[in-house]
């Protein structure tokens, strides 16, 4: 047997032939379906292959240069010249074809072949070019010009009174620009960038907090205030750091019970100074959401609980919400605290049941927690509610997550909601629900009162919602007078440019038609806005050959799993029994961490994702019979579903199941680029320049978390910053690193290896020792599989190099 299989190449050639047979069955399956005919006639292709090599025939290469050479014309013709769509078309049929050159095949074709001795380091190095050409795919183009302005050469709206040096608010300022006028750190020495201190806060994941679908996520950006850095972990300890040392200046730990949040996260605290004589020990104070549905007040200089706050330092969150299930409302993003007023919303736990509770966003006295004003939009005579103490919100009411920005000068608080609950059914939902739901509100921030809205998408059922408030700017107005704007990011993809005073579009929206039909009790938006008059991020629409894997089998069955979902384009109505191609879908092009803005320059950065999702739709008999939920009666609090794809909606026929749309091994189903960085000039609303950005080398096929670093732009979640010298920071992708880019062109001037996953916002400021800083959380995220973590990382320049 053994000489047998060596005499002629007959284990190479069982092998081909066994791929072919793959291929072929495959591509009919695949024709059968309306799809490529290329699979079916190169399967064919490899069996003869296969066959003349296990009889040991030299016509095997003749056949198998005719099935190569009719794969790169079939490949160039379908995808043109993009290298990520050739990969998986040409990666392997072209090693496969050097495999069969080598001596070691020729030389028992017919007895008769002899290979010099350069076949054996020529057919290597071809080898070696072919996946070594993919790390310099995409080449940066030369740097543009960007406008240089001086450090103080120019005045920028700050009505929040933020010192230059500091970072305030998540956002910096109020008004969510994520700038910095700082300008230490330059293009030119950005790459003398070095480690200045690191903290590891101890706060880990504990027990499955991490597994099956449930997410630990790292995601705080700190706050600096004067001479100290405050953020909060996952868990929602609050810590104060010294900013130029690290060294721990105090913590505090509420003991939060988070047993049954299926979302441990906490993207930053919010900092309040009491006017001058005002009657408190505790004039400057953190507050802080707390995991189990409180906010807390600390001494912003000991870390003690604030005792005129509230009830000993906290107030409930679960008061006038009426029951409120463990797990189903907690907080996540910081407070705003502008005008005396502390303004939060909370997140529901989406997808779980109707009549969830109150999505009312309240405002708080910060200095004795009471409650100012609270906006329940379904409240009968008014949004705006000052209750009494027995009173209870509207319930299953949009919600608004995300973190606020204000127009801090005009006293305008702009709230982005989500759709009423739950996501991914919307039959039985009320006016009220249907006017405030995925769209950015404006209110009065002293009174509550609603100024606008504005709705970015009509009767949502794809869990579309506004995930940040917006960034604010003054741009140029035909008569020389600043036209006070605002753009929305969505995670749609689309920048909505409106005025922000009176909610009116500044750059062109148009309503398009939107796709039909969906579930029998459904009723779908016969049009979505789109905001033509501005460059748009949003994906186009799949096609069969947008489709990827890491070889020609996975796409394959890719192709096949795309031609028999359901898939009219972006916002496809959901289907019974059919499986729903979702692009965009929740995660989003742009999710919570929004865009940055120069307020100068008036230009917006962006980090833009890239991942299909696939939703499939059970009758809820069978979901039970199928156990992906347990039955349950109404009473007490739901049973947990098992993975967080799957979303119960108890009160409804229905359970939707939501997950990434992957092929066989782990990869996307959808050809990169999964990740990009882009700019965009607000004056002549244009795009500046959009590049790829990330690498694959903490992924990986199967789960793995190890992969060559193709440079195919990556998966990213968390945002970035931008800095007066033209400098833009990011973590947020996949690939554990934090990068400095050239606003100018987007191109990478430095980045250096992270612990574990940045999937935060960084920010900047100034030390006591006159060094810029810039500080990232590196701890991971659950949702995007990066390695967890419990670092704050700040990098300045050495002494020598300022």
């Amino acid at each position: 047997m053994k000489s047998w299989l060596l005499t002629k190449p007959r284990l190479s050639g069982l092998l081909i032939l066994l791929l072919g047979v793959l291929l072929a069955a495959g591509g009919a399956w695949l024709l059968l379906l309306g799809g490529s005919a290329y699979y079916l006639l190169a399967g064919l292709g490899l069996c003869l292959t296969g066959g003349l090599l296990i009889k040991g025939r030299r016509l095997a290469l003749w056949v198998y240069g005719v099935v190569w050479l009719g794969s790169v014309i079939w490949a160039f013709w379908e995808v043109g010249p993009d290298v990520w769509k050739l990969e998986p078309r040409l990666m392997l049929p072209t090693l496969l074809g050097l495999y069969l050159l080598l001596p070691v095949i020729r030389r028992r074709l017919d007895g008769t072949s002899r290979v010099s001795g350069a076949g054996y380091v020529v057919i290597p190095l071809v080898a070696a070019a072919l996946v070594g050409g993919l790390f310099f795919a995409h080449p940066y183009p030369p740097d543009q010009t960007l406008a240089a302005v001086a450090p103080g050469g120019q005045v920028t709206t700050n009505a929040s009174g933020v010192a230059e040096g500091d970072w305030n608010f998540y956002g910096r300022t109020a008004e969510g620009e994520r700038w910095s006028p700082l300008a230490q750190i330059t293009p030119d020495n950005v790459t003398h960038l070095q480690e200045a201190w690191t903290y590891r806060t101890g706060d880990l994941p504990r027990g499955d907090e991490n597994k099956h679908g449930y997410e630990f996520n790292f995601e705080a950006t700190p706050i600096k205030v004067g001479d100290t850095l405050y953020f909060c972990t996952p868990h929602r300890e609050v810590i104060a750091l010294d900013p130029d040392t690290g060294e721990q200046r105090w913590r505090f730990d509420p003991r939060a019970d988070t047993s049954n949040n299926a979302y441990l996260a906490c993207r930053g605290v919010a900092y309040y100074k009491a006017p001058e004589g005002t009657a408190t020990a505790c004039p400057e104070r953190i507050i802080s959401s707390v995991g189990d549905a409180r906010i807390m007040a600390l001494n912003a200089r000991t870390g003690a609980l604030c005792q005129d706050f509230g009830k000993g330092g906290y107030v409930s969150l679960r008061q006038y919400l009426g029951e409120v299930p463990k797990g189903f409302h907690f907080v996540t993003s910081p407070p705003l605290v502008i005008h005396d007023r502390v303004v939060l919303g909370g997140w529901i736990y989406d997808g779980q049941k109707t009549n969830e509770p109150s999505g009312a966003v309240r405002a708080f006295n910060p200095i004795n927690g009471e409650i100012v004003w609270a906006w329940d939009v379904g409240h009968p005579d008014d949004p705006v509610v000052h209750p009494t103490p027995d009173q209870t919100f509207t319930r299953g009411t949009p919600n608004a997550w995300g973190v606020y920005t204000a127009d801090v000068a005009r006293g305008i608080l702009y709230l982005p909601t989500g759709n009423a609950v739950p996501d991914y059914y919307g039959a039985e939902r009320r006016p009220f629900d249907e006017k405030y739901s995925s769209s950015l509100v404006a209110l009065d921030v002293d009174t509550g009162a609603p100024r606008w809205s504005f709705q970015t998408l009509h009767h949502d059922l794809w869990d579309m919602d506004v995930p940040i408030g917006p960034s604010l700017v003054d741009l140029p107005g035909d008569n020389g007078q600043p036209i006070p704007a605002l753009v929305q990011t969505t995670k749609r993809g689309e920048l909505f440019m409106l005025n922000r005073v009176t909610g009116e579009p500044i750059a062109q929206v148009e309503e398009k038609p939107a796709p039909q039909g969906g579930l029998p009790e459904e009723h779908v938006a016969p049009t979505q806005p789109y905001s033509t008059g501005m460059p748009t991020f949003a994906p186009p629409e799949i096609r069969e050959s947008d489709t990827w894997g890491v070889s020609p089998l996975d796409q394959l069955l890719c192709r096949i799993e795309f031609r028999q979902m359901n898939y009219k384009g972006a916002f496809t109505p959901f289907e019974l029994d059919k499986t729903t191609l979702v692009y965009p879908a929740f995660d989003g092009v742009i999710d919570w961490h929004g865009a940055s803005i120069d307020p100068e320059r008036k230009r917006l950065y962006a980090n833009l994702s890239y991942i299909p999702f696939k939703a499939e739709v059970y009758a809820r008999a069978d979901a039970e019979r199928e156990g992906l939920v347990e039955p349950w009666d109404g009473q007490g609090t739901p049973p947990r579903p098992k993975k967080f794809a799957i979303n119960p909606q108890y009160g409804t026929p229905y359970v939707v199941k939501v997950d990434p749309w992957l092929g066989l091994l782990g990869a996307p189903c959808k050809a990169p680029p999964w990740g990009q960085l882009a700019a965009v000039d607000l004056k002549s609303r244009t795009l500046a320049w959009q590049h790829d950005v990330g690498t694959t080398r903490d992924m990986g096929p199967l789960g793995l978390h190890m992969a060559p670093p193709f440079p195919t732009g990556m998966f990213n979640i968390g945002g970035q910053i931008n800095t007066r010298s033209g400098l833009i920071f990011m973590g947020a992708t996949a690939d554990n690193y934090l990068r400095a880019f050239s606003a100018a062109s987007g191109k990478e001037l430095w980045k250096t290896r992270l612990p574990a996953g940045g999937q935060a916002t960084p920010m900047t400021y100034t030390g006591r020792d006159g060094r810029q800083y810039v500080v990232i959380a590196a701890g991971g995220h659950g949702g995007l599989g990066t390695k967890s973590g419990d670092y704050i990382k700040a990098y300045a320049l050495p002494t020598d190099r300022q």
